[in-house]
Parts: structure tokens; sequence; C-alpha cells
């Protein structure tokens, strides 16, 4: 963090008090984390900006992260409280949002991650079942792919499930309930404490969409971290829970092979923080091997 941050940081900081630390957070790839300490003995977050392709689109992702978190902080969604923003590096280096620091920590090992799931599960209904007046709506949800951009992996045993979940997605999306997603809900985007959800962070991708998505999106990361059968079953925690998916198997199958298409070729973009905070056994072959036995079984499912 450069003085210039430092600067901004302090002058958004209650009369009298100062930084007395800072120290990098780990788990996050497409911005630098800080935690920084002050004299009045809080805790508090930089996100900062610097890959320079995200620094072509921070305005908008760091303009709405900073919409969300105020429209969550009447709301019992744990999110971190806004500070403030420097959306446009007007003061700071880089792109940059301060926030207040959650509890908790990032759990992403095999252990307890059945009960976990059950938890991430109850607090997307939590998420999804906010209601946000129609001005106060995020944008549309974007896909982030599309039959044609699927790139599938050069050195693979399994080129027919790649072939078949292409073919899947080539085709409209199917109707939806639009509600407020979160968009990149997973494990390493929320925090546990005392066997519990404690915060739910990285809002810069919020958007107005089917629940169904949001599903998908923690359903892939589940069974890259655990294992297909971790994937698989965690659209019946979500309706366990109390959430609601399209009622079509087709239109549910779309959104779950769109998600898990996104990764294509390979998982190494999530991966890598996933390793930085103990994942190292998570190669590019076993991603792969998951990736793939997940397209598999997401191909399998019943048509009813």
């Amino acid at each position: 963090m450069t003085d210039r941050a430092l600067e901004w940081v302090e002058r958004h900081l209650a009369d009298g008090e100062h930084l007395t630390g800072q120290v990098p957070l780990a788990g996050g790839w497409t911005s630098r984390m800080r935690r920084l300490t002050t004299s009045g003995g809080r805790s508090l977050v930089l996100r900062s900006f610097t890959d320079a392709f995200f620094l072509r689109h921070a305005d908008g992702l760091l303009t709405r992260e900073a919409r969300v978190l105020t429209l969550l902080a009447g709301t019992d969604v744990p999110a971190a409280r806004l500070l403030a923003v420097d959306a446009r590096a007007d003061h700071c280096d880089h792109p940059s949002l301060l926030m207040t620091l959650l509890p908790g920590a990032v759990c992403l090992d095999d252990a307890g991650a059945p009960a976990r799931a059950g938890a991430l599960a109850d607090q997307l209904v939590r998420v999804h079942g906010l209601a946000v007046p129609a001005a106060d709506r995020p944008r549309t949800y974007q896909a982030w792919t599309a039959p044609g951009r699927v790139r599938v992996p050069e050195r693979t045993g399994r080129p027919e499930p790649w072939r078949r979940a292409i073919a899947a997605i080539d085709r409209e999306p199917p109707a939806y309930r639009g509600r407020f997603l979160h968009r990149d809900y997973h494990p390493g985007n929320v925090l546990f404490a005392a066997g519990g959800v404690s915060g739910v962070v990285d809002w810069v991708e919020t958007s107005w969409g089917p629940a169904d998505l949001d599903v998908a999106h923690c359903a892939t990361a589940l069974a890259l971290l655990h294992g297909p059968a971790a994937g698989l079953a965690f659209p019946a925690r979500y309706t366990a829970a109390g959430g609601t998916l399209s009622p079509a198997p087709a239109a549910r199958r779309y959104w779950y092979l769109l998600d898990a298409l996104g990764y294509a070729p390979d998982a190494e973009k999530v991966a890598t923080p996933w390793r930085a905070l103990g994942r190292t056994d998570l190669t590019p072959a076993v991603l792969q091997d998951r990736l793939e036995r997940y397209l598999e079984g997401l191909l399998a499912l019943p048509d009813r």
C-alpha cells in the first residue's frame, strides 16, 4: 500500500485515530487486500485493483460494491460496512475501497465440508430473499461463457461430455424469476466462525437474475474443492433450506452447465488462491478430472 493510499485511509478515520499496521490478506485473485489496524483498536480492509484487466473495469466494479454494501447495511446479511471508495483512483495510486473487517475465516478443508455446505445454502437463501426495490436492483446478470467461447482441454480422455455440455447451452436462456444475486458466491467468499457463516465478501459482481445461477456457481466450486458429489448435492441443500429453483430440470441443467463451462479448459484461476490457503492438493490434473466428472454428473441428471 502506498503513502497516497495511507493518507486517503487516514482521512476517513475518526478524529485522533491513525493507522498502526497493515498485513496482506490471502485468498483473492482479482484484487490486493490489506488488513489495517488503527490506534482506536479497529481492524479495516482495503481492497485495491492493480491488475490491468480489473483496472479497466474498476470504476464500475467498486462503485457497484459500494452501492451494494450500503444496501446490505440495513439487512441481516453479514456484509462489511462501507467506509469510503475511490473507484477512479483520484486519491490513491489504484482504485480502492475501504470497509470494516468481518469476523471469521475462509474454510476450504474437506473436513467439515458437508456441514459448511448446509450453512452456505442457508445463507444463500437469505441473500436471494432480500426484498430489493426496483430502483435499487443491480444490473442484470452477465453470462461468463458461451458455446463459441468454451475451450475444451487439449488433453482430455473425455471429449464427449464436453461436446454434449456445449450443445446443451447452445440455446436461448430459460425464462426465470429475478432475484438479488451475489453472483460470485462460493466457499472462498464466505467466512466462518463458531461453525456458522460470519461474513459474505466480494460483492463486485452483484446482479439480478435466476437463483439457479448463484446455486450453480457455488456447486461448481464445491465440486472442484471436494469432488463432484459435493457439487451435485448442493442444489438439494439449497431447496431444503427453503430456496426455490427453476421448476424445469432442463432449465436447471442449463444454468449448472453454463457455470461449469466457464471454468474450461481448467480451473487454475480460482485454484490459485485456494492453494495459497492450503489446498495444495488441487493440482491441474485433479481439477480437470473433477470438472469433467462433474459435467458427466450434470448430464446424467434426470429430465423429470
